[in-house]
């Protein structure tokens, strides 16, 4: 070992846990309170050398803050340039390991502080089920008065195709895009946060709880991931029970990508793909005509290469 080697700090690997359920047609993640500010965090916590694999340490830091046994987890993204998880720590960079669990079972959690809390708090602007989100309009005046200081046109352009302005269509998998372009305006906490900086008070007025750390961009990535991935592999039966309606599946369809979802063509894809097999049983807590339960048909998976649920949305209030 070099002189200059030994006196180089090392990389320290942190191991982040974006647990997603849905419950009553709401997208929840799973949190524990964040170290500083008051502000949550994903569950998360050092590789460690015991540690038989990187997914072995998740499931132990996961059970261990929350109580919760993971189930379906799947590698998100590792990010590389987080600042050391303390200021005294040796390492230089702290590389952060994420993942994507999702769980049937939002129930009760045990770990001090753990919660269950809906995505939308966060990213209120991702939720057009019911119209234009409620703060919308603001965050659209504040991003593009930001990208009118710009000399070129480079930069409202981003804008436009990035929120769907101007005839531009909104695309649901850009949640991540959306997040980043906000940081980089300097219209979300964290912004500012990161910089050391006090945050001004236009920024705090907008829309969305902000996340410990970069714990609301690794949220975004997982949305923006999650949205995409329903469309060409059956994650979405991971967040429903062993048996469900149609109805039900269609509204977790439509929570997780904020968009309403044109219900014949929807239950035809369904259908026409073999996504599903008719249980001979019936739901009679509809509150009306009992429905149909169905199941997840575990083969398709061996019958196709992309056994997604890409649905057709409906038209939604304030876009073309």
């Amino acid at each position: 070992m070099t002189a200059s080697s030994a006196s180089e700090p090392g990389i320290a690997v942190d191991l982040t846990a974006v647990v997603i359920g849905v419950e009553n047609d709401a997208p929840q993640v799973l949190v524990v309170p964040g170290s500083t500010g008051g502000c949550a965090a994903l569950p998360a916590g050092p590789l460690s050398t015991g540690d038989r694999t990187l997914q072995a340490g998740l499931r132990r830091w996961v059970e261990a803050q929350t109580g919760h046994r993971l189930g379906y987890v799947e590698q998100l993204y590792t990010f590389g340039d987080r600042a050391p998880r303390a200021p005294e720590a040796a390492a230089a960079r702290t590389l952060s390991i994420a993942y994507l669990a999702l769980t049937p079972d939002i129930g009760a959690v045990s770990g001090q502080g753990a919660a269950w809390r809906r995505w939308y708090g966060c990213f209120p602007w991702e939720d057009w089920r019911d119209g234009t989100p409620v703060g919308f309009d603001a965050l659209v005046d504040a991003v593009t008065a930001w990208a009118a200081d710009a000399p070129d046109s480079g930069r409202r352009e981003r804008v436009r195709w990035t929120f769907g302005l101007d005839g531009a269509p909104w695309d649901e998998e850009r949640a991540l895009e959306r997040y980043e372009l906000l940081y980089e305006a300097g219209l979300v906490p964290e912004a500012w946060i990161d910089r050391g900086r006090a945050v001004p008070d236009d920024a705090a007025r907008l829309p969305g709880t902000s996340m410990a750390l970069d714990h609301r961009r690794i949220l975004a990535t997982a949305i923006s991931r999650l949205r995409g991935k329903i469309k060409y592999r059956p994650v979405l039966f991971e967040l429903l029970p062993e048996t469900f309606t149609l109805s039900q599946l269609q509204r977790t369809a439509e929570a997780l990508s904020g968009l309403r979802l044109h219900k014949q063509n929807f239950r035809r894809r369904v259908e026409s793909l073999g996504l599903v097999e008719d249980t001979g049983q019936k739901a009679t807590d509809t509150g009306g005509r009992p429905a149909r339960l169905m199941r997840f048909r575990r083969d398709v998976v061996l019958e196709r290469p992309a056994p997604g649920v890409r649905g057709h949305a409906t038209r939604r209030a304030g876009f073309p």
